[in-house]
């Protein structure tokens, strides 16, 4: 099965800058496909999974957290959808936080940061590596999401529920990107 993976922090503020489709490029033999530009491959021929975070990490200029996970985890995701079935409003972003190892919450959810006034993110669910939830669009709100790594006790990388949606739509091989 496909490997999905997340690279925490790169090509932000001018930090960590690398070009994703060129990484993917010089992994070809494991058939490696980019989605978009914050560090986040599909990768449709893993071989043992060790081998090909070594390389990965070998091919990276710089040291992040790596966060691998099963191709048919993600696709339990889509099927589950723990957003439901309606749209989100237009002031928010639904979101999910991938976790370095699966860890649990010690609070009981929904989880609102800040913990009073108006939210700005909102956690309301958690599977295994996987912690959702819905952010408003404020300049305070990276601050917040970052905050998930202490309430877990584990590194987490964010990423939009769209771009996890685009994962699996290649995981289904609906679309060919970076082929």
């Amino acid at each position: 099965m496909a490997l999905v993976v997340f690279l925490r922090g790169v090509n932000v503020g001018g930090h960590r800058t690398f070009r994703p489709s060129i990484l993917a490029k010089e992994l070809k033999e494991f058939d490696v496909v980019n989605v978009g530009a914050a560090g986040t491959f599909v990768v449709r021929k893993p071989g043992s999974r060790e081998k090909f975070r070594a390389e990965l990490l070998r091919r990276l200029p710089f040291e992040t957290h790596v966060m691998l996970c099963d191709g048919r985890d993600l696709m339990g995701l889509e099927k589950e959808n723990p957003f439901g079935t309606e749209p989100p409003r237009p002031d928010t972003v639904r979101f999910v936080s991938v976790l370095e190892k699966a860890s649990r919450l010690a609070q009981t959810l929904p989880i609102t940061l800040p913990p009073s006034g108006t939210w700005l993110v909102r956690i309301i669910a958690q599977e295994n590596q996987f912690v959702f939830g819905m952010y408003r669009r404020h300049m305070k709100t990276i601050g917040y999401l970052g905050q998930i790594d202490k309430l877990l006790g584990a590194p987490a990388t964010t990423r939009n529920w769209n771009t996890i949606i685009a994962i699996v739509r290649i995981l289904k091989g609906q679309e060919k990107t970076g082929r």
